[in-house]
């Protein structure tokens, strides 16, 4: 690696004078990186592909730098700016002749807590829009025989979402039924920031929607997984348990089997719930190649993977005649996203959902029946494929009553 040459060091530090203001500090930096990006391209590529160091430290603040590609004829520089605190603060994203393609920055309470994300203009300073994060939101009471029968597990759910509001599980004083123990509030938004703060992702809006969907009738909690301590999920179950949730829906998991063990050993001391949980999407056996939490051995859990509307295994699905119990069609599933967008989008996440509001629906009509029932129910429906791709085969229709 070339070494960063001490005259464009010495320019860089006495260059970022910052002002006082946090505003300053980021027009700043983006400004000293345009420069040396035209007159020091070749000392900018050592400082980009050194991403353990940060490359500039004025008034408190930090950034990197990331050229994609990180070669002479990058097309995309990405500035990530970090606060006094070593907290993320603003991402930039610069074209070519020092064009803000996007800019987001992050806003704080007292606390420290993220309250929301700020798009800019390309002036660094203009908010031209802004998303909140774990938004306060009021609901009206609902009475107390309107209690959930779903129970949600994911990254949350926007539930500001006014088409979401029928569907969410709400106490007679108007207290939303559920929880986020990843952030430990009251408030399980729908947010996934582990790859990017700044640009979180978001799963468990588009998956609700289609338990609000296909079992319109019954009241789904909401409960944001704790992905930074797994064993809260002892909490979480706990806490479902408590309520008169009788399915608890689980569109995700991970390779290592030291997340699920809390989760595992909560869920067996729970029989008389039943977890209906994605297959998975790496293409691949799973009862050769286990996934976690569908790949654990648990009386109480039913495993969905996807098909396409024939029954044929879909793109990347996971199978397995061992550990997965049943397909159903989930590669063009209609969708309401975060953003209260309609949209289609397909994997096993959105087959788990289809089997969860079928058993709800069922349970509508049988509400004595055990989780033994439940799968039997399943067995039953679904018919065989060529080849042994799961436990029970096939359900080419789960929105319908047949076998109620």
């Amino acid at each position: 690696m070339r070494h960063f040459p001490v005259t464009l060091l010495w320019l860089m530090i006495a260059s970022f004078c910052l002002a006082n203001t946090a505003h300053a500090s980021v027009v700043s930096i983006k400004d000293n990186v345009c420069a040396n990006l035209d007159a020091n391209l070749d000392a900018m590529l050592d400082v980009a592909q050194n991403t353990n160091t940060p490359v500039m430290d004025e008034a408190g603040m930090t950034a990197k730098i990331a050229l994609r590609p990180a070669s002479m004829d990058w097309r995309i520089a990405v500035i990530t700016i970090n606060d006094a605190e070593a907290r993320p603060f603003a991402e930039i994203r610069l074209g070519k002749g020092c064009v803000v393609m996007q800019s987001r920055q992050i806003a704080r309470n007292a606390d420290g807590d993220i309250t929301a994300i700020h798009d800019l203009g390309p002036d660094l300073e203009k908010i031209v829009q802004t998303t909140l994060v774990n938004p306060e939101q009021a609901f009206a009471p609902k009475p107390t025989d309107a209690n959930p029968q779903i129970a949600l597990i994911d990254t949350g759910v926007n539930y500001t979402l006014p088409a979401f509001w029928p569907h969410i599980a709400v106490d007679k004083s108007g207290k939303l039924i559920g929880y986020d123990f990843w952030d430990n509030d009251p408030w399980p938004y729908d947010s996934d920031p582990r790859r990017t703060p700044f640009y979180p992702t978001h799963h468990g809006s588009t998956v609700f929607s289609v338990l609000a969907d296909e079992a319109p009738e019954a009241m789904i909690s909401v409960y944001r997984f704790p992905a930074l301590e797994m064993c809260r999920f002892t909490e979480l179950l706990a806490h479902i348990a408590g309520t008169s949730a009788r399915l608890v829906n689980l569109s995700m998991g991970s390779n290592d089997p030291e997340d699920w063990l809390c989760f595992a050993e909560a869920a067996q001391a729970m029989p008389q719930f039943l977890f209906v949980v994605s297959a998975g999407n790496n293409g691949r056996n799973i009862d050769l190649q286990p996934v976690y939490p569908a790949s654990l051995a648990l009386a109480n859990i039913v495993v969905v993977s996807s098909s396409d509307n024939f029954g044929v295994l879909g793109v990347g699905s996971n199978f397995g005649p061992e550990h997965v119990d049943v397909l159903v069609p989930g590669e063009r599933v209609s969708i309401i996203d975060h953003r209260g967008a309609k949209a289609k989008t397909g994997g096993t996440s959105y087959a788990a959902p289809r089997v969860t509001a079928l058993l709800a629906r069922y349970l509508a009509k049988n509400p004595d029946a055990t989780p033994v029932q439940m799968i039997d129910f399943l067995r039953n429906r679904a018919i065989g494929t060529a080849d042994p791709l799961s436990k029970f085969g096939w359900i080419p229709d789960p929105s319908d009553d047949f076998g109620f």
